[in-house]
């Protein structure tokens, strides 16, 4: 059986959580009890003994290492100069997701957790071949991390129920028609399951 990782795409505080500056993107995780979802997954990996990625996002107050003027996202949120800071309790992962054992995968550019971070490396030294993604968002992490793991050659799962984007819409015709065409897809049950065989 080929070795699997948990790469949890930003589920940070100040992404989703009490420092969010995206109420809508916290209302999607609600509606679809996102968080709860991916503790208990993270909770059978670990049990499992499958590696656990936290793929988070920050920058420096100087934007050092940031192209922070090439897409009008990131032109957006940081208008607020102290958006997302490194050292800010607003970087770290939500209390409720982090465990000692866990590894951190941090960039401070673009949407992919694998462009600039030593992320494929770390997959690499741990013999994972098939990652399985969640967190947020369905708007842009998910997918760059899916395409981008394909590209090195992973075997990528995304679980519909630990994961979120806005609008409701959109989010449900990016698993069907982009994230389809990626990975597998799979609910957090039949992973847990799937976990305790």
């Amino acid at each position: 059986m080929e070795r699997v990782a948990v790469l949890v795409m930003e589920m940070q505080r100040g992404v989703v959580g009490d420092l969010t500056k995206f109420p809508e993107l916290v209302e999607a995780c609600a509606r679809h009890d996102v968080t709860a979802n991916v503790a208990r997954l993270l909770q059978a990996a670990r049990q499992a003994g499958l590696p656990v990625i936290h793929c988070t996002a920050a920058f420096r107050p100087d934007r050092a290492g940031s192209h922070a003027a090439n897409c009008p996202f990131i032109v957006s949120l940081l208008k607020d100069p102290r958006h997302m800071l490194e050292g800010t309790p607003a970087t770290e992962v939500l209390p409720e997701l982090r465990e000692d054992t866990d590894l951190e995968s941090r960039r401070h550019h673009g949407f992919s957790p694998f462009t600039g971070t030593s992320l494929d490396m770390t997959l690499r030294s741990l013999g994972v071949a098939s990652v399985v993604a969640l967190g947020v968002s369905l708007n842009l992490g998910i997918p760059g991390l899916a395409l981008e793991a394909v590209n090195l050659g992973y075997r990528v799962t995304v679980v519909t129920d630990a994961v979120a984007g806005i609008p409701e819409e959109y989010a449900r015709a990016v698993l069907k028609h982009t994230i389809s065409l990626l990975a597998t897809r799979a609910t957090a049950a039949d992973l847990v399951e799937a976990w305790k065989r």
